[in-house]
């Protein structure tokens, strides 16, 4: 179990020095890596980045992930989010059922399957069920557009990915299953809490502690996925009745 980031990581702060040719943007970034107490404690905990410990806070929070359950992990890259998803739901690595996809190329996950594919491919939704051997119990979404620069841009195309996302847990989720996205702050989520409410027994909003403070970054965890059902249609993801859409917050 991943542990926390915040435990004992007293020390000196790593200033980084100008130098010519070097942002200040980017010193900025690296100053920030170095000082993290999430990003020291991955390396010691041999995870592949600071965000497995937000998955990891989600779930000891939520109780999402148990064993014997499929997983899918889209925006899977660099595999943080693979390894927390094989450790919970599986004794060995050959138990697991784990798979994940990222256009960005992803070193082996022992437990996971990786597919090297962008999500938004065609062919995805169908390679990724293939993949996993059977409709998935989880959903996870840590995608984020490539940023522009321009704040009200990278937000709308974040928020595309969400939907993409939702819709493909819609249509392949097993009763009872739950997914999980990344978003961002911004006022333009509307359509897609509605579809998720109309759709999952609750929503929350959630933003663990190893999310940075400053960050617009925020997670929609919609659970237990009420099903398809006898008669179920795409028109259907619009048009049930609202029900018991559950807690925000």
């Amino acid at each position: 179990m991943a542990s926390s980031g915040r435990g004992d990581d007293r020390g000196l702060a790593v200033r980084v020095k100008k130098k010519r040719g070097l942002k200040a943007s980017s010193r900025e970034w690296l100053q920030r890596q170095l000082n993290d107490p999430y990003v020291r404690r991955s390396k010691i905990d041999g995870y592949r980045s600071r965000a497995a410990y937000k998955l990891s806070e989600i779930d000891d929070r939520y109780k999402l992930l148990r064993k014997g359950m499929r997983i899918v992990d889209l925006g899977a890259a660099p595999g943080g989010w693979c390894q927390i998803a094989v450790e919970r739901t599986a004794n060995t690595p050959d138990e697991a059922h784990v798979v994940g996809i990222d256009y960005l190329p992803v070193d082996p996950i022992s437990g996971a399957t990786i597919l090297e594919l962008d999500f938004l491919d065609e062919t995805a939704p169908s390679r990724l069920l293939e993949a996993l051997g059977g409709d998935p119990d989880i959903v996870l979404s840590d995608m984020a557009a490539p940023t522009t620069g321009h704040r009200r841009t990278d937000h709308l195309r974040t928020m595309h990915l969400c939907e993409v996302a939702a819709d493909f847990a819609i249509r392949t989720l097993k009763p009872g299953g739950h997914f999980l996205t990344k978003t961002f702050q911004g006022g333009t989520e509307g359509e897609l809490l509605s579809m998720l409410k109309r759709n999952f027994r609750t929503v929350h909003h959630v933003k663990p502690p190893a999310s940075r403070e400053g960050s617009v970054e925020l997670y929609l965890l919609a659970k237990d996925f009420k099903g398809r059902g006898p008669g179920w249609s795409e028109a259907e993801m619009g048009e049930q009745s609202e029900g018991d859409a559950g807690p925000l917050g």
